[in-house]
């Protein structure tokens, strides 16, 4: 699967590819058709749960659908910083490996 330019995206061309309105998909989701078109316009942000309905109705990897996800949660909180984004990104990858070290002693 290719993941669009944000999570947002990636929806509206998995559902727009099987021809498919909003109205239809979020019925199948169990939401309502303005939360759907406000995902697809990245303005709602879905839940743990609503990524995994999406991937199990578009027969995707959950796993995409989640990278995607953060990834947009991660930029969008970034970019606002523009100055120093690189700096902040490579500070985070350090902490991400403390953090799971420390996460794996304490277990």
């Amino acid at each position: 699967m290719k993941v669009e330019k944000t999570f947002g995206d990636t929806v509206k061309k998995l559902r727009e590819e099987k021809s498919l309105p909003l109205r239809e998909v979020a019925e199948a989701l169990k939401i309502d058709t303005s939360m759907l078109g406000k995902i697809e316009k990245n303005n709602r942000k879905p839940t743990k749960q609503l990524i995994e309905r999406f991937a199990s109705f578009f027969n995707v990897s959950d796993k995409d659908l989640t990278i995607s996800f953060l990834s947009d949660t991660i930029a969008y909180q970034v970019m606002e910083e523009e100055d120093f984004s690189n700096e902040v990104f490579k500070v985070a990858e350090e902490k991400v490996k403390y953090l799971k070290t420390k996460k794996s002693l304490n277990k």
